[in-house]
């Protein structure tokens, strides 16, 4: 699903900036799952937070921290799965809905990525997350 609001210049510059949002969440989304942090870097702003939790424990962080966190512990440790389900955009500000599967092995969310268009460049603001099932493994 996708929708764009507001847009005054007209369709092609609508699917131009679709595509840059998809690219930049694509990017988010390749850097956690590898750890590689060059691009959750490129991907994000740098004061951008990431709020969530996981059997009870608290994820809430600043995207260093979490870039940090990925980069020693990567999400696909072998059958990681992530698919933009939905992005909307209104002027500057855009909203992709996530769905992950995979993760750390057998983790699963529905993530929601806010980004700010900020000088002509869309960056992950920020990252809220839903667990929706399996366990987090002993060693993380």
């Amino acid at each position: 699903m996708t929708q764009v609001h507001g847009s005054q210049a007209g369709a092609a510059d609508a699917v131009r900036e679709y595509d840059e949002v998809r690219r930049v969440v694509q990017l988010f989304l390749d850097g956690e799952a590898k750890g590689d942090a060059a691009k959750l870097e490129e991907a994000s702003h740098p004061d951008a937070r990431m709020f969530g939790s996981v059997g009870g424990t608290r994820y809430d962080m600043p995207i260093a921290e979490f870039i940090g966190l990925a980069a020693k512990e990567p999400g696909d440790t072998g059958n990681h799965r992530a698919r933009i389900l939905a992005v909307q955009q209104t002027g500057d500000a855009a909203v992709a809905e996530v769905a992950e599967e995979g993760y750390w092995g057998s983790l699963s969310f529905i993530d929601y990525l806010q980004l700010a268009r900020i000088e002509g460049t869309w960056k992950v603001v920020s990252k809220l997350f839903a667990h929706t099932g399996g366990d987090v493994p002993a060693s993380t």
